[in-house]
């Protein structure tokens, strides 16, 4: 066993672990249930053998410059650019949920409004003023710059983060409850 296998992990080492999990997860290379069963074990490992055992059976990131059909190295590059940033691969989902879940309420909006002028200029037998563009206008304009400021801000991966870390204190929360009730029962005297 190498001395470092031995060794205790830090939190930057799981956290890079569990970034490198979740791209394994984007690529389909993890199911859901694998890869919440995983990321647990990340979060509870303590040395750098039991993070290690997690990574095994994956292949290493490649960096997106590279061709998926260019031959993968022995080493695993770094998983993200910045410590607690997602990797590439990751990076691409994230944007995509993110670009997501800032445009497609505007859509919604606008898709309804342009059929309710639609449905009122059929009902009048006329082609009546075009009002949705007051909606969909200065909205669409607020939301393009929002998308620009936040994309070069790096947002999407912030709030991947933070939603992550709201997942696991969830996830904790419910072990300590689960706990707790079974330290009750155990703790109650037998009827009988």
């Amino acid at each position: 066993m190498d001395g470092r296998d031995g060794m205790r992990a830090a939190d930057a080492d799981r956290e890079a672990v569990a970034d490198r999990l979740r791209v394994a997860l984007n690529e389909g290379r993890l199911d859901l249930h694998e890869y919440d069963e995983r990321l647990q074990r990340a979060y509870a490992a303590r040395t750098y053998a039991d993070l290690e055992a997690l990574l095994t059976d994956l292949p290493p990131v490649a960096p997106p410059q590279r061709s998926g059909l260019a031959p993968a190295s022995a080493t695993a590059p770094a998983v993200g650019s910045r410590e607690g940033q997602p990797g590439p691969v990751a990076t691409r989902g994230v944007t995509a949920r993110w670009l997501a879940e800032v445009w497609l309420p505007y859509l919604n909006v606008v898709a309804i409004v342009v059929t309710i002028w639609a449905v009122t200029s059929l009902l009048s037998r006329d082609l009546l003023y075009f009002w949705p563009v007051w909606v969909a206008g200065p909205w669409g304009a607020v939301l393009l710059v929002r998308t620009i400021t936040g994309l070069t801000g790096g947002e999407p991966q912030r709030q991947s983060i933070e939603r992550e870390r709201r997942r696991q204190r969830k996830r904790s929360k419910r072990e300590r409850k689960r706990e707790s009730r079974a330290g009750e029962r155990d703790d109650r005297p037998p009827t009988g």
